[in-house]
């Protein structure tokens, strides 16, 4: 699984290392007068309703195995506390198993959450990616750049009205 998700993003990486690559050269190659814009893809990820709504949505979805893994916190606290400096044998088993089963959970629950939190955001990135074509299109533009770029004048920033136009349509329902 790890594995597969580091492929994933390498290949991701590559996709976009050669679409900017792309980019740069349609740019050069602009005729005059042509419509340029810029977006700001870290704003527009961090402020879009669709990714806000997804991350409310992970956040419920383990809340409740994250309230369990601190309640098993504070019970191994408890234990190690009630042990004192020199725990007996048992004591220490005891210790020494939660501990584990701690480390366990969190592991799972970490590696879950950023299985769910990588779903969320391609489904997302679907809807962003569309929302900002359709702009383009409707708006005449030639070329939207996304970032990173070295500069982008504030005068070519259509990061917001993208923004609003993903405010004023509501996220899709369902699971990627």
């Amino acid at each position: 699984m790890v594995q597969s998700a580091l492929t994933a993003r390498r290949i991701r990486a590559a996709c976009l290392w050669l679409l900017l690559t792309g980019l740069c050269s349609a740019w050069a190659q602009a005729p005059a007068g042509a419509r340029i814009g810029y977006v700001d893809m870290k704003r527009l990820l961090d402020n879009a309703p669709q990714i806000v709504a997804g991350r409310s949505k992970l956040e419920s979805e383990f809340a409740g195995r994250d309230a369990a893994l601190k309640a098993d916190e504070q019970q191994l606290a408890q234990l190690r506390e009630k042990a004192g400096a020199t725990p007996t044998t048992e004591q220490q088993r005891q210790i020494d198993a939660l501990d584990r089963s701690i480390r366990r959970q969190r592991d799972t629950l970490r590696n879950e959450l950023k299985t769910r939190s990588d779903q969320e955001l391609d489904h997302s990135w679907r809807e962003i990616n569309d929302a900002v074509v359709a702009f383009a299109r409707e708006q005449g533009y030639d070329l939207i750049v996304a970032s990173p770029v070295v500069y982008a004048s504030p005068r070519v920033d259509v990061t917001d009205r993208i923004l609003d136009r993903l405010r004023r349509k509501p996220a899709k329902g369902g699971e990627p």
